[in-house]
């Protein structure tokens, strides 16, 4: 356990904004009792399953929502798509898998509810960034998105993909720490990002990337970029906000950051209902 901590239980659930009729949570993780954890890894989860995430869906009027597999579990896409089934209609997943993944093991899990896979190169036990090449060709006629957990300094590695029509996404602001002396740089480099087609980046997450309590940096950033790539923005809770040892958020906060970031109503509607529901939930 030395080189995988225990994280933080999520704070108890108090009231928290309703957000936007129909909205979607583009990124939580779902976790079951028993179920084999990979070794190395980065973090040891609490046992948060579906039934947990539901509460606080219903509380901020979440519709949807796209489960991200987790790098504690490897490429044993298991959980993920138990928690999938037992409401299908609502729920979408991103799965981790192996480059030589075969054809027939795709369509299965598109069945499953799967609609992208994750290169992370952040964590242990994590797809790597020089998987995508292979990858590519074979999720494409899938309609699936590639989402990216990569450093920020990576960016330059993404943006020299050639990655057609397939949909890029980048987690949580491609981990750009903000407060730093390359943090415009930074900014720039993904900016120019999501000037391309097809490109988005999730604005989760702002207790990752910055050391003030009430994250106004990101989210002077976060408004900045609505005003500049509207419809290259999505959002998610990162529930229930893993591999973290101390500084749990609280969810209400969190959404209340939101609303003061995002005061459109049509913008909201854009980021947390229209863009993640045509990259999930078109079929």
């Amino acid at each position: 356990m030395s080189d995988a901590p225990l994280c933080l239980p999520p704070k108890p659930l108090g009231a928290l904004p309703r957000l936007p009729v129909g909205a979607c949570d583009s990124h939580f993780h779902v976790f079951e009792a028993g179920a084999p954890l990979a070794s190395p890894r980065s973090y040891t989860p609490q046992i948060l399953t579906i039934a947990d995430w539901q509460p606080y869906a219903e509380a901020a009027g979440i519709a949807r929502g796209v489960l991200v597999q987790p790098s504690v579990y490897g490429l044993d896409n298991g959980v993920m798509l138990r928690a999938i089934a037992r409401d299908p209609g609502r729920l979408r997943g991103v799965a981790v898998v192996a480059p030589d993944i075969s054809a027939g093991a795709l369509r299965e899990l598109d069945a499953g509810g799967v609609r992208g896979i994750r290169i992370n190169t952040r964590n242990k036990a994590g797809v790597a960034l020089e998987a995508v090449a292979e990858l590519l060709g074979k999720v494409g006629p899938l309609g699936w998105s590639v989402q990216f957990q990569v450093r920020a300094e990576q960016l330059a590695d993404v943006a020299a993909l050639e990655h057609g029509e397939v949909p890029l996404v980048l987690d949580h602001l491609a981990f750009i720490r903000f407060g730093e002396a390359d943090t415009g740089e930074r900014l720039d480099a993904l900016r120019r990002l999501l000037d391309r087609p097809n490109i988005c980046t999730k604005i989760s997450a702002p207790y990752r990337l910055t050391a003030r309590a009430d994250y106004a940096d990101v989210g002077a950033a976060i408004t900045a970029l609505t005003a500049s790539h509207p419809h290259r923005l999505l959002w998610g809770s990162d529930w229930p906000h893993t591999e973290l040892w101390d500084g749990m958020p609280d969810d209400g906060d969190l959404l209340s950051a939101y609303e003061h970031w995002l005061p459109d109503p049509q913008l909201r509607q854009q980021i947390f209902v229209d863009t993640p529901n045509s990259l999930f939930f078109s079929r």
